[in-house]
């Protein structure tokens, strides 16, 4: 029998921006969201007073926060590290469940003593290992690596750009993590792809964002200024999460 036929369920974790989406995400039924703001950059650490009201508003689901100081690559200066450390104690003194954060080393390995640090000054959070993971040149050594640090989870499509193209990897990484850590595959997956041979495959869960870009409520318009590095409509843009078409998305993810 699949795994969903024996009663397992993967958990569904909603990628968000901001406070509305992650509302809107748990009001949809994810079981997590992972809380970025600057998603266009790929998901930056929230405002102390964003991760409070995350803290006050959402009921339905555990907040991830992610402790991401800038974009670009995964090998952090001493003063960025810094930073880091003291984004992991604004969240947990924000009272949040869980964070998400990922260092490399120079050669592209976990940065294993960082990671470490990361999990203890965490405390009781849960801690994921974001899509750093998939920079790494050795997955199989790379979750181990990360097991040994005290990781909760890892956030991964597989090492390529669409976790479809990952499957064999993927399946690869829930047999050796073996209960011993989550995989939380990156993409809108069923469990009928992930265990298309009724292997029982169990211990992953599902990664995925599902908001549109939409015109924002703002009536006078001067197209002659833009706070980012690009002209055009972008500035009054807003993303928009549709709860119904998101519920949709997560009972399927979730082979229901």
């Amino acid at each position: 029998m699949a795994a969903t036929d024996m009663g397992f369920v993967p958990k569904i974790e909603i990628c968000v921006e901001g406070i509305d989406e992650a509302v809107l995400a748990a009001e949809a039924g994810a079981d997590r969201v992972e809380l970025c703001t600057a998603l266009s950059e790929g998901g930056l650490t929230a405002s102390p007073g964003l991760l409070r009201e995350a803290a006050a508003r959402v009921k339905d689901a555990k907040v991830m926060a992610i402790v991401r100081p800038r974009k670009g690559d995964f090998l952090y200066t001493d003063a960025e590290y810094a930073v880091m450390l003291g984004d992991v104690a604004a969240i947990r003194d924000a009272g949040l469940p869980g964070m998400v954060c990922g260092c490399l080393n120079a050669d592209g390995t976990i940065d294993a003593p960082r990671m470490a640090e990361l999990v203890r000054a965490a405390g009781p959070m849960e801690v994921t290992c974001h899509r750093a993971f998939d920079m790494t040149p050795d997955p199989y050594k790379a979750l181990d690596a990360l097991i040994r640090c005290g990781v909760t989870r890892v956030l991964t499509s597989g090492q390529t750009a669409d976790a479809r193209n990952g499957l064999d990897l993927l399946r690869g990484l829930i047999r050796h993590a073996a209960g011993r850590i989550e995989i939380l595959v990156c993409g809108q997956l069923s469990p009928s792809e992930i265990d298309p041979n009724d292997e029982d495959l169990t211990g992953y869960e599902f990664h995925f964002a599902d908001a549109t870009v939409e015109p924002g409520p703002m009536e006078y318009r001067n197209p002659d200024v833009f706070m980012g590095t690009d002209a055009g409509d972008a500035e009054y843009e807003r993303r928009v999460i549709d709860p119904a078409r998101l519920a949709a998305k997560i009972r399927q993810s979730r082979g229901l």
